[in-house]
């Protein structure tokens, strides 16, 4: 079995810039779970676990909508959280792009993979980049303080041009992400 999650990657320069804002947030005393900059993504569809040869499937599955797709020029910016800064409990970063292209882009992925056995989020998709998960109410108010700072950040811009297949290795010090397979978007 694999555990795998289909995404798209990030430019180095805007991760060293989520990374530094990330080390303010965790100055905090807020109970959090972080994630490692290094393994911040956008994520398209979540699989769990599958088996080896799914992944043939999957990357079958997705080629027309990927390759019939020009690549999406996304915004990064502000940090908030979900389901509010009332009472939050995933901090993310913000990722917008002209028109929904993106959003519309995931529901032709997710339409695809159905199609295959792999059923569809019963939540509406709504890209963001998770920087953390809150495991209890310790320090929230001062977290959200900080992020409130944070509320406009711009963190940069980038053209995703590819989605990429991962396996998840969970380790105690946090998950591993390796990529199977990489397949790119209309040039």
């Amino acid at each position: 079995m694999v555990r795998s999650f289909l995404a798209v990657e990030l430019p180095q320069t805007i991760l060293d810039r989520i990374g530094e804002v990330q080390q303010e947030l965790k100055s905090s005393s807020a109970d959090v779970r972080w994630v490692n900059p290094g393994n911040i993504h956008l994520t398209l569809k979540f699989f769990g676990n599958i088996e080896e040869p799914e992944i043939d499937s999957i990357v079958k599955a997705i080629e027309e909508p990927v390759r019939t797709t020009s690549p999406i020029s996304i915004t990064v910016q502000g940090v908030g959280a979900f389901p509010g800064l009332k009472n939050p409990r995933v901090i993310w970063v913000g990722l917008h792009d002209e028109k929904g292209a993106s959003v519309s882009f995931q529901k032709r992925l997710e339409s695809e993979l159905g199609k295959i056995g792999f059923p569809p989020e019963d939540r509406s998709f709504h890209p963001h980049l998770t920087l953390g998960r809150m495991r209890s109410n310790r320090g929230k108010d001062e977290l959200v303080g900080r992020m409130e700072r944070f509320k406009e950040e711009v963190f940069g811009q980038f053209q995703a041009d590819k989605v990429i297949l991962f396996k998840s290795d969970l380790r105690p010090t946090g998950p591993i992400y390796t990529p199977l397979r990489e397949i790119r978007l209309r040039s």
